[in-house]
């Protein structure tokens, strides 16, 4: 079988999901765990994602999946800077609070660096199916948006509360989906992936419980704690591959700390190579030949 039929195949039977997590300037990680997928021609048939990750998410679906858009990627995270997106001036932030209103600082330039890396207009069009993970303040719900304006349902993703403004859409009143679902596994799987890389943006303080599902489900080690519980939650209920990506931050880099994100790229993409080298092999032939690739 080609390699065409076998993509082919792979999408027909065992759709792959990226699923990208929020973390502010964390989210340059994901640009070198992409690289690694990418340099081992693991490519998405859907995108899950949310803030800082759906920005990266939608740059990505803007583009053919290869190294040069992670590359692209990188070279964006590597010259941005915090008032790229926000803006903090201690005059703004005096007349928010004695306005009372439900921002501190304006969404203007983060929407235009939406706008200027996004190439497409509505999600919907996007090459890649992209599910974009929110949370409507107004009736204190997650929603998934999957068709709709793109640079408002970008922005929404993005908008953390009481930082940025909520975004209008439709009816709806949407902020950032990470106060709710900040690694939307569980979107993942309701949409109809069954095999899962997770780009999350941090590990837990100390290693996670394993958790396997029928003998292929790989580790997830440096999640997070409760999405470790999430992950095994969702391992019991759907039968599906998860692979979680490490999340290396050793300068403890905070999330609104611009200025590492070419170390953070580097580590993130070493770290994935490792992870991905131990997964390949350790699965060995059949799980390799489901991801489109083999030995030979």
């Amino acid at each position: 079988m080609g390699a065409v039929a076998r993509l082919r195949q792979r999408r027909a039977v065992a759709p792959t999901a990226f699923v990208l997590s929020g973390g502010g300037s964390l989210g340059a990680l994901q640009a070198g765990m992409l690289r690694a997928l990418y340099e081992r021609r693991i490519v998405p048939d859907m995108l899950v994602a949310t803030s800082a990750g759906a920005l990266n998410a939608g740059f990505v679906a803007s583009r053919p999946q290869t190294l040069a858009t992670a590359d692209a990627l990188a070279d964006v995270w590597r010259g941005m800077r915090r008032d790229d997106i926000f803006p903090v001036r201690p005059w703004a932030i005096a007349a928010g609070m004695l306005a009372r209103r439900d921002h501190l600082i304006a969404p203007d330039r983060l929407r235009r660096l939406i706008a200027h890396h996004i190439e497409f207009d509505d999600l919907s069009d996007s090459a890649i199916p992209l599910h974009i993970v929110t949370f409507d303040v107004k009736r204190s719900e997650e929603v998934v948006l999957s068709s709709g304006p793109a640079v408002d349902a970008l922005t929404a993703a993005a908008s953390i509360p009481g930082v940025l403004p909520p975004v209008t859409f439709g009816d709806r009143r949407l902020v950032d989906g990470g106060v709710v679902n900040n690694i939307p596994i569980s979107r993942a799987l309701a949409l109809g992936a069954r095999r899962i890389f997770v780009l999350p943006t941090r590990m837990a303080s100390t290693p996670g419980v394993r958790y396997r599902h029928g003998g292929l489900g790989p580790s997830a080690d440096g999640l997070p704690p409760l999405t470790a519980r999430r992950l095994a939650a969702h391992l019991a209920r759907y039968s599906a591959e998860i692979v979680p990506l490490p999340a290396p931050n050793p300068l403890d880099v905070s999330s609104v700390d611009f200025a590492h994100a070419g170390r953070l790229i580097a580590d993130a993409t070493a770290a994935a190579h490792l992870r991905l080298d131990e997964v390949l092999d350790g699965q060995g032939e059949p799980f390799r030949a489901s991801l489109g690739f083999s030995r030979a």
